[in-house]
């Protein structure tokens, strides 16, 4: 499954990784670790960080 992190997140390497199907979340550091999702409660997320 292919991950995808923000544009805006440059090249630090701290940044939260979307599983392309939005079934799950990752911290780029720990790319071994995901937090399991809905994809309603991802959207969500996206919804009001994009606000």
């Amino acid at each position: 499954m292919e991950w995808r992190k923000s544009s805006r997140s440059g090249n630090t390497g701290n940044c939260v990784e979307l599983r392309q199907d939005l079934a799950a979340v990752r911290d780029s550091k720990r790319p071994g670790v995901t937090l399991p999702a809905s994809r309603t409660a991802v959207r969500e997320l996206i919804t009001r960080l994009s606000r």
